[in-house]
């Protein structure tokens, strides 16, 4: 296997945290995606990844469909993705994606999480070297042959695909599909044209090398990420800690 399974193992990410924080994160990206692309999902390969995202973290329809509503509206604010990079407690690279509507409050709460938190915030562009940026989406295995899969995805961009084993009575074995960051369209038309129903998808950054740190820093650098995840503005947070 490779570092896409491995780092997906290590995480098993809280990828949205409470439910109030994923419907607020999903409603953002459900403006990003009307604003750039038009609230008709048949047309729009962005929202319609969105609203299988918001599918998956049990979102009810109604408000997905309120929130495509008022993304529609002339008058409503538009977020923007920004990036930041920094060092947490102990050396360990941290980088902070966020979606924002007022970037001087962003970077302002970003700086002082750091600076209040033993870390420093770096220059843009510092630290994305010790990450890949790759796309990933999660489908139902049901009587799917994984390296059939992977044999036909192959061509499409795909660079890792692996069984997602259950964890818990609710849970379903799904199959995990990653490939580079720019390969996400491809894959995504080719899963659909293959009738292949896609759970969930996105974009992670996996770090190239992981940092051990013992028990007490771990906690210093948890607090410092705890700090990120409270703040609304902040979509997604990556580390190199083991």
């Amino acid at each position: 296997m490779g570092r896409a399974f491995e780092f997906r193992k290590a995480r098993k990410f809280k990828r949205w945290g409470a439910m109030a924080k994923a419907f607020t994160r999903i409603g953002k990206d459900i403006v990003m995606a009307v604003k750039e692309g038009g609230p008709d999902p048949e047309t729009n390969a962005r929202l319609r990844a969105v609203i299988q995202n918001a599918k998956a973290a049990n979102m009810p329809k109604d408000n997905v469909e309120r929130a495509i509503k008022k993304a529609s509206e002339k008058d409503t604010a538009d977020y923007k993705p920004v990036n930041f990079e920094g060092y947490g407690p102990h050396g360990i690279a941290v980088f902070v994606e966020t979606a924002t509507n007022n970037n001087q409050r962003t970077v302002a709460n970003v700086r002082s999480y750091f600076t209040r938190n033993g870390g420093s915030l770096g220059t843009s562009g510092s630290l994305e070297f010790l990450f890949t940026h790759q796309c990933q989406f999660s489908i139902a295995k049901g009587d799917l042959d994984v390296e059939e899969l992977e044999l036909e995805l192959i061509d499409y961009g795909a660079e890792e695909v692996f069984e997602d084993a259950a964890e818990g009575d609710d849970e379903q074995d799904k199959i995990a599909v990653y490939g580079e960051f720019s390969n996400f369209g491809a894959i995504q038309a080719q899963l659909e044209s293959m009738g292949i129903e896609i759970l969930s998808s996105g974009f992670e950054r996996i770090p190239h090398d992981t940092k051990e740190l013992n028990e007490d820093q771990q906690e210093e650098v948890e607090k410092l990420l705890s700090k990120f995840d409270e703040d609304d503005d902040v979509q997604n947070v990556y580390h190199n800690m083991a």
